[in-house]
């Protein structure tokens, strides 16, 4: 997408938007709240929401949106659609963002299944919107960010799921061995919006922001053709969204800070290790009536003041070694949920090729690889690729590689006892390095 020039047509002033200025004058953006500052740079002298409009940072958050790809919204607009959409009908928007006209596309419902169950709902916006979002984003996170807690790992600059494992991994090796697990429910479809955008008004006054937030927030959902309005929640799917939710959950963090607890936060995920059962039950009084505070709701039947070997956070379990020394590994629901996709994936009956069943494991067991890689456990590792091998098995191969038809067609049409074979036929023909040479992945 090529940007346009910025001229005098697009920089209305209230004058040139007397909606604006009727409803900026009458303080219309909030019942009761005073009016916010609104936050210019101090070196050119534009205000948030003008920053985020710059040519330079709009043709950044183009290639940003243009790299995640995605799907079309409710528009049906592709990436490369909604380009050439944008260059005839940039200017036209941007004069109705700076005069606070512009009005978001409601968002396109999607939902992903669960491995425990169930589903998650993800809102996906129209392309344009995302690249809106987008923009705000590389603006606001530079102000927002630094005012986060050391604690806040989720969706931050520099920060990773790995580096919140590694700190709930020293909290308990110093000792702290009990864990308040705390689950919020539907956090994401529960966000209440006055109070997340009274607390996003307190970091930034730019009330053109806020309106333009609040909107998105408001933006209808598109279910079976049908648009249905929003009283509360921030979908996931947008780019806004994670910052949003760090910009709520924040004053949980400080909480605990003022307690001086020891905690690690991704998201709406929070543990907090503490030394004592009792400890715990207290820490699990106080959360409650923060996040009610808050408008949010614990899950009851997911937290729990527990001992934290067991525990899952963020796919990863920790255990205690003969030494005593506390060490990581992937969580026994994480480990049924691969299994049940690789399962999936050389399932005998789909009428695949060793090719394409190669080529899929190849797509998936990589990622898996690289996220889990701080497990410390190299021998249950070493049994999953077993376990992989074994299903790769099929009556074609095993042919191939010099069995007799009798004792291919015994391996491959016991189809209940697998493992079984494996540790006698199915060994002595199918070695490791074959499955080398096929390209199947490995995990140790």
């Amino acid at each position: 997408m090529s940007v346009p020039v910025e001229g005098a047509a697009h920089q209305k002033s209230d004058k040139e938007c007397p909606e604006r200025a009727s409803r900026e004058a009458a303080g219309s953006f909030g019942r009761g709240e005073a009016p916010p500052v609104r936050q210019r740079d101090g070196n050119s002298g534009r205000s948030v929401l003008e920053q985020a409009l710059t040519r330079e940072n709009m043709e950044r958050a183009w290639k940003r949106v243009r790299a995640n790809k995605g799907s079309a919204g409710v528009d049906g607009r592709s990436v490369k659609e909604t380009g050439v959409y944008l260059k005839t009908h940039w200017p036209r928007l941007k004069a109705q963002l700076l005069c606070g006209t512009y009005r978001p596309s409601p968002i396109r419902r999607v939902e992903i299944a669960k491995s425990e169950g169930g589903v998650r709902e993800l809102g996906i916006p129209t392309v344009t919107d995302r690249l809106i979002q987008q923009a705000l984003l590389q603006v606001l996170q530079p102000l927002i960010d630094p005012g986060f807690s050391e604690h806040s790992y989720g969706f931050r600059p520099g920060r990773r799921a790995h580096d919140a494992v590694l700190c709930a991994q020293a909290h308990v090796q110093a000792g702290y061995r009990v864990v308040v697990d705390i689950d919020l429910e539907r956090f994401f479809d529960r966000v209440n919006h006055d109070v997340l955008l009274d607390r996003l008004g307190r970091r930034i006054g730019d009330r053109a922001v806020l309106r333009l937030v609040r909107r998105y927030l408001q933006a209808g959902v598109m279910v079976h053709g049908v648009v249905q309005e929003r009283y509360e929640g921030t979908p996931q799917g947008g780019p806004l969204s994670p910052l949003l939710a760090n910009v709520l959950l924040n004053e949980v963090d400080r909480e605990l800070e003022r307690r001086g607890h020891r905690f690690v936060r991704y998201a709406d995920d929070c543990n907090v290790y503490v030394r004592s059962q009792k400890a715990g039950e207290r820490v699990m009084a106080g959360l409650r009536r923060t996040y009610e505070r808050l408008r949010l709701k614990i899950n009851e039947s997911k937290s729990a003041v527990a001992g934290a070997f067991g525990r899952k956070f963020l796919g990863y379990a920790l255990w205690r070694s003969p030494t005593g020394e506390v060490r990581r590994a992937a969580a026994r629901k994480t480990l049924t949920a691969y299994k049940s996709r690789l399962r999936a994936i050389t399932k005998r009956n789909r009428g695949r090729s060793m090719k394409q069943v190669v080529a899929e494991l190849r797509a998936y067991v990589p990622g898996w690889k690289a996220y889990y890689r701080l497990a410390q456990t190299p021998r249950v590792l070493r049994e999953l690729d077993e376990w992989l091998r074994h299903r790769s098995t099929v009556f074609r191969e095993t042919l191939a590689l010099g069995a007799s038809p009798a004792r291919a067609a015994r391996i491959a049409g016991n189809v209940r006892c697998w493992w079984r074979n494996g540790c006698g036929d199915l060994n002595g023909i199918l070695t490791i390095a074959y499955f080398d040479r096929l390209g199947v992945p490995r995990l140790s």
